[in-house]
């Protein structure tokens, strides 16, 4: 028995090491690697099912992450951290649209200065728009409009260029805008405080309807920004697990070697590019479903961290925005329509009998 606990220790210590590494991997494929043979997904299925530690080490994975849910589950309403840790969370939306607006606007202005058109597999020559765009995001100026016009000019190039999906963080970012507002610091407020305040020149175009007012009446308020960025984001990473990682196993496996990843974590590659595309869809699919969605934030920003220091050559201005929205998501939990608005806390409920019946309403686990 002593020895089958050491072998599962050490899968558990190699698993968690393989996922801790995985986000050199999960970065964007096409911006690390030439355009090459995309590679055989049954292969890459094939070597992994056939292979006894790579069974293991994802069966011995799971179950540690089953055991990790379970246990918050249970004891997360004795550890007072918890609670602090999201009430301070939740204290941050007031930043939540600077957060956004920094998280695109940065991004949008790099792109434009390098020479690229959202996604750095896309050149193109879109400096002034792309400029233009980011600094008005940054300035907070006619921003609900702006980021209308830019998520019309990113469908417009999506069409045009498939390749763009790789960029799709940008739609969860420009909606998230639209439906926010310019928030505080912003020229907007500035702009709206001379509209409502009397005697002002400003004061003389009180009765125009702005695009908030206009969402208002439609019933879209700023709580809808937590389910937009987590279909979004969620479809972008299940997206780049399958598509980047699954689909195109040796494109990926292009990336273990280019830098040697295997020296790291001593696993085989098609475990490596199995593992990391795994992480990506299991963090999407969290998201999508708004499941565990703080720590899925938190695990997806970590995992982007790592790709920063993991990777010396990846062009880190692209995955800005992805850090941005996974901040995003961690302040504004999973919102409405979400798993952790219903199902879990009846979860904690059973698991966790010393909760009290008063905390029903509220979605205790996002």
């Amino acid at each position: 028995m002593t020895g089958i606990a050491t072998l599962h220790g050490r899968a558990f210590g190699l698993l968690l090491l393989l996922w801790g590494f995985a986000g050199p991997t999960r970065a964007h494929v096409d911006y690390v690697t030439e355009e090459g043979p995309a590679g055989s997904p049954t292969e890459l299925f094939g070597a992994v099912v056939s292979d006894p530690v790579a069974l293991a080490l994802l069966g011995g994975g799971g179950l540690f992450v089953a055991v990790l849910v379970a246990g918050y589950l249970r004891f997360a309403s004795s550890l007072p951290d918890v609670e602090v840790a999201r009430r301070t969370l939740r204290s941050y939306r007031p930043y939540l649209p600077w957060m956004l607006r920094l998280s695109v606007g940065l991004p949008l202005v790099g792109a434009g200065f390098s020479g690229y058109l959202f996604s750095p597999s896309v050149p193109a020559e879109a400096r002034l728009l792309q400029v233009g765009l980011g600094f008005c995001l940054l300035f907070g100026l006619a921003t609900r409009i702006v980021a209308g016009v830019g998520l019309l000019v990113y469908v417009a190039a999506l069409a045009g260029d498939l390749t763009l999906l790789l960029a799709s963080e940008y739609v969860a970012g420009f909606l998230a805008i639209v439906v926010v507002g310019p928030g505080q610091p912003s020229a907007d407020i500035l702009l709206r405080r001379l509209v409502v305040t009397d005697g002002t020149v400003a004061s003389r175009f009180r009765d125009v309807a702005t695009p908030g007012t206009l969402l208002s009446r439609l019933g879209i308020d700023a709580e809808a920004a937590a389910v937009v960025l987590r279909v979004f984001l969620g479809a972008n990473f299940v997206y780049l697990g399958v598509a980047q990682k699954w689909l195109e196993p040796a494109r990926a496996a292009a990336v273990v070697a280019r830098y040697d990843l295997t020296a790291v974590v001593p696993v085989s590659p098609e475990l490596w590019v199995f593992g990391a595309g795994l992480v990506e869809v299991v963090v999407g699919l969290a998201f999508l479903t708004g499941t565990f969605t703080r720590g899925a934030a938190a695990a997806g920003f970590v995992l982007l961290t790592t790709t920063l220091f993991g990777l010396p050559d990846d062009p880190v201005l692209a995955h800005v925005t992805l850090f941005g929205l996974s901040s995003a998501l961690m302040v504004t939990g999973a919102g409405r329509f979400s798993l952790d608005a219903s199902v879990v806390p009846t979860l904690r409920r059973r698991f966790d009998p010393a909760i009290e019946r008063g905390n029903e309403g509220r979605p205790a686990a996002d």
